[in-house]
């Protein structure tokens, strides 16, 4: 993402939802201000509560420079409080263009592909998360998405004029498709997802950083591995609250009974959202498969149907199921009840998750 802005000619359009405090953040500083005083039209767009504990100078001082800043739903707009920008975009030039789970944080210092842990021994240091590089005629759909979503609010100031929508060829021979979600339009992915899930007929890899599935979500998973499909899944062991990893234990009874593969991820944080179904259709972006991607949060994704990268994501996923703990359905129907209690409180709060 650096090397694509510093080589930035026109603009750089950039949104995430958290920014912390950091040797990262002040790379991304470095970049965007050298470009906005060279001339590059540069907009920065951050999420109000996501970026909370960011300091108030760091923006002032893109600002100063030249670039566009963008607040995404003050904290003091109460009634959208709950709607947040969950999404991470990067578009340059309106030629490339970036999405996935990565932030703007020093969490991410160590890399995705967090060091192997000996067996026995959990390392939280960092987080693991996918990000995705495109080109071509796709990137337009990523952009038109930024420009609305920026117009949209208003305490931002208008985009300055650029060069937007140039002329894209195609960049090779894989189908690509760019969908969102938001509160007032609803999800997109959802509905592609969904979709995959029930038409699906050899494989089902998701990996999600938290997974608080609705009904129908969760009955396709099951309705999958009922006719033989193979449906694995890998979640996160821990994450930064109790809550969510627990309302998501809450439905594993059902899942392992219908054959649904659980492997729990304890490396590092995980925080990626991505799925490989039938080894040709994959998804990589912001959405997680929990009520708050799906019903509250502004999101991006982008579909890839193509072989060559569903081979790849399936080498990722082999990858992480061979670091994680796979659950044993028989020793989970014996966990204690201090966890079932755990997993009963968190699922009174699945929809706000």
């Amino acid at each position: 993402m650096l090397e694509a802005m510093a080589g930035a000619r026109a603009h750089i359009n950039m949104d995430t939802y958290i920014l912390d405090e950091g040797e990262v953040a002040e790379r991304f500083a470095e970049v965007l201000e050298k470009k906005a005083r060279a001339g590059v039209r540069v907009h920065f767009m951050y999420d109000a509560v996501g970026s909370l504990k960011a300091p108030k100078e760091y923006f002032d001082r893109l600002r100063q420079a030249g670039v566009g800043v963008c607040e995404f739903g003050p904290v003091r707009r109460l009634g959208r409080l709950n709607h947040r920008n969950h999404r991470k975009l990067l578009v340059v030039d309106g030629r490339v263009a970036f999405t996935g789970g990565i932030n703007v944080s020093q969490t991410y210092a160590s890399g995705s592909g967090v060091a192997r842990a000996k067996p026995g021994k959990e390392t939280k240091e960092g987080w693991r998360d996918t990000q995705v590089r495109v080109e071509g005629p796709v990137v337009a759909q990523f952009q038109r998405a930024y420009l609305d979503t920026w117009a949209a609010q208003p305490n931002c100031e208008p985009m300055a004029k650029a060069e937007y929508f140039p002329k894209l060829e195609p960049r090779g021979d894989k189908a690509m498709r760019f969908v969102k979600a938001s509160p007032e339009e609803g999800s997109e992915m959802y509905s592609v997802l969904l979709d995959a899930l029930e038409s699906a007929k050899r494989r089902i890899w998701l990996t999600f950083g938290y997974f608080v599935p609705d009904p129908r979500m969760k009955q396709a998973l099951i309705d999958a591995a009922r006719r033989g499909v193979d449906v694995e899944l890998v979640l996160p062991g821990f994450s930064d609250s109790w809550v969510p990893v627990n309302a998501g234990r809450s439905h594993y009874r059902e899942l392992l009974a219908a054959g649904v593969k659980i492997h729990e991820w304890h490396e590092a944080l995980l925080h990626a959202k991505t799925a490989v179904i039938d080894s040709r259709w994959s998804s990589v972006g912001s959405t997680n498969l929990d009520w708050r991607s799906f019903v509250h949060n502004y999101e991006a994704d982008v579909i890839i149907e193509d072989a060559a990268f569903a081979r790849e994501m399936e080498r990722r996923f082999r990858l992480d199921v061979e670091a994680a703990r796979h659950i044993d359905p028989e020793e989970w129907a014996r966990r204690g009840q201090a966890q079932k209690v755990k997993e009963w409180i968190a699922r009174q709060w699945e929809y706000l998750l």
